[in-house]
């Protein structure tokens, strides 16, 4: 749930999520209606999304907060998106509305063989509908709880699919 920082700090208003893979980002959020499969729906030499069945065909994903439901399909997944974060073609971070292995496994590969991370968080459901395509969000995923930072205030902002 969103709340205001203490008096000390100005930073916009806090969620916290689940940790499933450590890492920081900030970046302009970009919410998926549907599921990616990292394997068929992105090429990691490429920044947007490559799959012309998915309803956000093109939509740039490079440096922003990829937010979904979930992840999608084969466990080839993990390899693309790991082969994307070493190319620095991936998402800055995503954030999870279900918890996916596929999309950890890619990101904790990532760390071990590259020494990149890519934080993922898992949200519940109410904070996942909050977020919006276009708003600013910083993730600090390095404990758990994570928190997340957003240039939106989110008590009164409108909500997408579940």
């Amino acid at each position: 749930m969103w709340a205001k920082c203490g008096a000390a700090r100005d930073c916009g208003p806090v969620m916290e999520g689940r940790t499933l893979a450590r890492g920081v980002a900030t970046g302009e959020v970009v919410v998926l209606e549907e599921p990616l499969s990292f394997w068929g729906g992105m090429d990691p030499r490429e920044e947007t999304v490559v799959s012309e069945h998915h309803p956000q065909f093109k939509i740039l994903l490079r440096e922003r907060v990829l937010v979904m439901p979930s992840g999608r399909g084969s466990s080839s997944s993990s390899s693309v998106l790991a082969e994307a974060i070493r190319l620095g073609t991936a998402p800055a971070g995503i954030l999870l509305r279900e918890p996916n292995l596929i999309v950890v496994l890619g990101a904790v590969v990532a760390r071990e063989l590259y020494g990149v991370e890519l934080p993922v968080v898992a949200l519940d459901k109410k904070d996942y509908r909050s977020l919006s395509t276009g708003e600013t969000i910083s993730v600090d995923a390095t404990g758990n709880p994570a928190t997340l930072h957003s240039d939106t205030d989110h008590r009164t902002g409108g909500e997408h699919g579940s």
